[in-house]
């Protein structure tokens, strides 16, 4: 994908979430998970890659002692999904009888997600719990998936900033945007 393209699709966006919106959806999602989280010694688990933003913006507001690790898995190859999930890299510390909060970007289908909340179960944590930047708004989640924590619910389109990408590209950006259809 040429530069001059991703720009333009930057510049054709539709801000969905400013700043300001995601800054306070952050500051609600770490009082919540503090009062749940804030006594459990818990290990936090950041998601690789989109995970990286709300995770670091999340630990930064929880003010009460907790540990901090990553898992990495995906069931993406280039832009195309498969049903198949690939480790890259799972966690150093033991979950065994710790409370794990899980972090991502993004609540779409579900299915990387509940693989890796899956995962901490078998290694034995204690309890599980999820927080997402940004649920989808449809009915195509896996079976049963409900995040404990969710910062946002926005349409079902395609999104990148905060952690969310365009073909690798616009995590970086502090809002929330839409591929506007016409040039995505």
């Amino acid at each position: 994908m040429k530069l001059e393209d991703i720009r333009a699709v930057r510049r054709n966006a539709d801000l969905l979430v400013d700043r300001e919106a995601v800054c306070a959806a952050y500051d609600a999602m770490a009082a919540d998970i503090t009062e749940q989280l804030g006594d459990a010694n818990p290990v936090v688990l950041c998601v690789m890659t989109g995970g990286l933003v709300p995770a670091g913006e999340l630990f930064t507001r929880l003010d009460f002692p907790v540990e901090l690790d990553y898992v990495h898995a995906t069931r993406y190859q280039g832009t195309q999904g498969t049903s198949d999930i690939r480790w890259i890299a799972r966690p150093a510390r033991s979950l065994r009888d710790r409370h794990v909060l899980v972090i991502d970007d993004i609540l779409d289908e579900g299915i990387t997600l509940a693989a890796i909340l899956d995962f901490c179960r078998e290694q034995g944590a204690r309890a599980v719990y999820s927080a997402v930047l940004v649920e989808k708004r449809h009915t195509r989640k896996a079976p049963g998936l409900k995040p404990d924590f969710v910062g946002l619910v926005v349409e079902d389109r395609y999104l990148f900033g905060c952690g969310m990408d365009y073909h690798g590209y616009w995590r970086n950006l502090p809002g929330i945007y839409a591929v506007n259809d016409s040039t995505g």
